[in-house]
């Protein structure tokens, strides 16, 4: 099972990874990119988020109610859920579309959870091999 604190650092990650990447892209005077880098990035997070607090809950219902019949699932947790991947699509598609902000930017910035994965396994692998 992962700890609290590797969730707690995954989120963290992305923070820092979509503040870094988008200070830079800004820095190098790429305002539109930085924005539409900064609404990518806040999308992905904010479903990573609403993922972990779903699969969470999930997980405590099936190991609290192995032998109750309680109903623990709620309403709002299944609705973020079901609307996770159709609200990525449509702030993709919206972006796409409108040509408003960069295509692209939104698009790196809905990749930066695997940005974070990816330092969050590069952490853990270095603690493994120090310790």
């Amino acid at each position: 099972m992962v700890s609290p604190r590797v969730e707690t650092r995954l989120v963290q990650w992305m923070v820092l990874i979509g503040c870094a990447g988008a200070l830079g892209i800004a820095v190098v005077g790429q305002l539109r990119f930085a924005a539409g880098f900064v609404v990518g990035t806040s999308a992905a997070t904010l479903g990573f988020i609403w993922l972990e607090t779903a699969v969470g809950h999930a997980l405590t219902a099936a190991a609290g109610s192995a032998g109750s019949s309680q109903k623990t699932g709620t309403k709002g947790l299944v609705l973020k859920l079901i609307l996770r991947y159709p609200m990525l699509l449509g702030i993709v598609y919206l972006f796409y579309r409108t040509k408003w902000l960069p295509f692209w930017a939104v698009f790196a910035g809905l990749l930066v959870p695997l940005a974070g994965a990816v330092v969050e396994s590069a952490y853990q692998l270095t603690a493994m091999l120090l310790s």
